[in-house]
């Protein structure tokens, strides 16, 4: 097993198969000549061997300065907050990182209640700027953990779920990240082209 120079999780051996049955063009797309295969998976070797996976290469963002971002552990941080449900990262091919960012509601009403906010109007709850100013400090504390090109410079606060009903996530409740994408894609554009970096959308 190695680390090619992209991130990407290569291995070798008689555990590999020989190719895709009748199908070349496949085979030699993941299979080089000397029977590396490219898994698909981005990862990392620690010292004493063990593999970590990290994303999946389809989902690697590269930004219009050519930086490789991994989205999806910046995501797991984002989520590791008891205010975040989910949040998706987008980018590719974009000067800068942005995200959207789904509020776990059952923590969010109590959190605004405590501090007196009103929470009968979603969309007046995701627009209060405390309720903004939160997401916000979530952000920057992210943002102190990444390397300058990754840090998120605007999110939006989504205040629909995603759901599989709604396609957003697969049956084992992973993101379709292309889907939230296409779905939401004003708002991702207007990230973009405004000056202000933090704004909700309920």
């Amino acid at each position: 097993m190695r680390i090619a120079a992209d991130g990407e999780v290569l291995t070798r051996g008689r555990h590999v198969m020989r190719g895709y049955w009748n199908k070349p063009q496949a085979t030699a797309d993941v299979l080089d000549p000397e029977g590396w295969f490219a898994t698909g998976d981005i990862g990392e070797l620690s010292a004493d061997g063990y593999l970590r996976i990290t994303d999946r290469k389809k989902d690697i963002l590269v930004t219009a300065g050519g930086k490789n971002v991994a989205p999806q552990a910046i995501e797991e941080k984002l989520r590791m907050s008891h205010l975040v449900e989910n949040a998706v990262l987008f980018g590719d091919r974009k000067p800068y990182i942005v995200a959207l960012i789904v509020p776990n509601l059952e923590t969010l009403k109590p959190w605004a209640e405590k501090h007196g906010m009103p929470t009968s109007d979603m969309r007046s709850l995701l627009d209060n700027p405390d309720v903004v100013a939160a997401y916000q400090e979530i952000v920057t504390d992210v943002n102190r953990t990444l390397a300058r090109f990754e840090t998120i410079k605007k999110f939006r606060l989504v205040g629909e779920a995603f759901s599989i009903a709604t396609g957003e996530l697969t049956p084992t409740l992973k993101v379709k990240r292309r889907v939230v994408e296409k779905r939401h894609h004003e708002i991702l554009a207007s990230m973009y082209t405004e000056e202000s970096s933090f704004e909700s959308w309920a």
